[in-house]
């Protein structure tokens, strides 16, 4: 493809879902750019308007679909010429979703965003479904020349796909087996984005404790964490997207042995009654899940826990939930995701027998999370009068900026308030924590690090 036919085009696009999506819409935009086109903010002003889908749950498909039709109006009204959609939506539903959303011109599956320019420059005809295997596909490496959308903050994939048969989850099928980067291309592209200024560089893949088990010889999450934990001292190392059953010894020690790293655990246990562990196939026990949170918090007191937990899987009881909330209770967590099931006819688990009724399901879902709204205020309030280095990100008002603490993970956890007339992003600071609320912090400058 002659790319330079792509020079002056405006691109916009749209990133649904998780920040591994984020991922893969930076590095398409960073296609865009070595072509010659522009990346734009303002989709009115786009020739191409690119949609990078979720389709994990039904909300996630419903919020997909919804705005590939509001975007598809600049078809009709502005500039837009053409209309791409990529990623999980297209993968999960293939052929059959051009006939439903025939204002699209091309889609492009999990395993194609490597041909986001051929779909810009018109190559494929319209309604064409790009869906080679997910695995097909060659993970960047650290030249690709991304360009992290969130400073100070930059997201790092280690590693794409998963090898698990969770019943509820169709990750497997939109992205394939597990696949691992190797790690001096990881290290190397850490170290550039360091270079460039950023603050918290935050590993993420599928399932990023499983980072290398694919390799020869395999590596470790741990082995990893070690190499980067000696670029900078002046950088905050945190994993997100983890799993019970591969967080070990060694990654714990690891952890524990620098201070670079954020001693922050993400274990989605999702369920702690043996016939729902059973049923969702998660291989561990609440037994097994008692045990690791109890090596972690006595190898690191000061270690944030979260997890992501779903209720109203098929077969569930009343005394499943209980046991549930019961474990939440026990263990308080300093933060929970909670989910309800999302059925659909492509998952293992829509045959189970036994669904829950919608009402009954979000009856406690709502419970759950208002249990656990109550233990992370707790858990704030006791924090009060604390010192913690807080990384400032945003500039909100006059005299108030938005920070995260090493407790505190993009996106998915609250954030401190900082007050201050005048803080640059970017910068670590030591701030006294003096207001606490369910999830957010409010807190003043003590002294800089």
């Amino acid at each position: 493809m002659d790319c330079t036919q792509l020079t002056a085009m405006a691109v916009y696009i749209h990133t649904l879902g998780c920040a591994r999506n984020l991922v893969d819409s930076e590095t398409m935009a960073a296609d865009v750019k070595k072509s010659g086109a522009e990346i734009t903010s303002v989709p009115a002003e786009a020739e191409v308007i690119v949609i990078n889908t979720c389709s994990f749950i039904e909300s996630a498909i419903n919020e997909s679909v919804d705005a590939i039709l509001g975007l598809a109006a600049y078809k009709r009204s502005g500039v837009c010429r053409r209309l791409i959609v990529t990623g999980c939506l297209p993968e999960r539903f293939r052929e059959e979703i051009a006939g439903a959303l025939p204002e699209v011109d091309v889609f492009l599956g999990t395993g194609a965003y490597d041909q986001i320019l051929q779909a810009i420059n018109g190559e494929f005809e319209a309604g064409s479904c790009i869906l080679p295997p997910p695995e097909a596909r060659v993970l960047p490496t650290h030249d690709a020349g991304r360009e992290p959308s969130t400073y100070p903050v930059a997201y790092l994939r280690i590693g794409d796909g998963c090898n698990r048969h969770c019943t509820y989850c169709i990750i497997p099928k939109l992205r394939g087996r597990l696949r691992s980067r190797e790690m001096p291309d990881i290290v190397a592209e850490a170290k550039a984005l360091i270079a460039k200024g950023y603050k918290e560089i935050v590993l993420i893949a599928q399932d990023t404790s499983a980072y290398g088990q694919d390799l020869k010889p395999k590596q470790s999450l741990a082995a990893l964490l070690d190499r980067l934990a000696g670029i900078s001292t002046d950088v905050r190392i945190r994993f997100l997207y983890g799993s019970p059953d591969h967080t070990d010894d060694a990654l714990i020690a690891t952890v524990s042995r620098y201070s670079e790293i954020s001693p922050y655990f993400d274990l989605p246990v999702q369920h702690v009654s043996p016939g729902v562990l059973k049923r969702m196939g998660r291989g561990y026990t609440e037994k097994d899940l008692l045990q690791l949170i109890e090596n972690i918090r006595s190898a690191i007191p000061a270690a944030t826990l979260r997890t992501t937990i779903l209720v109203g899987f098929p077969g569930e009881t009343d005394a499943d939930f209980e046991r549930l909330l019961k474990f939440l209770e026990a263990v308080r967590f300093d933060h929970a995701g909670g989910f309800v099931y999302s059925d659909a006819e492509d998952l293992a688990a829509h045959r189970l027998p036994d669904h829950i009724p919608a009402s009954v399901a979000r009856e406690r879902y709502d419970r759950l999370m208002t249990r656990q709204a109550e233990i992370s205020l707790e858990k704030n309030r006791s924090r009060l009068g604390n010192i913690c280095s807080a990384l400032v990100e945003e500039r909100i008002d006059d005299n108030l900026y938005v920070g995260r603490t090493a407790f505190q993970a993009p996106e998915v956890d609250g954030i401190t308030y900082i007050e201050s007339p005048d803080l640059r992003v970017g910068d670590f600071l030591n701030v006294r924590l003096k207001e606490a609320y369910a999830y957010d912090l409010k807190g003043e400058i003590e002294c800089p690090i």
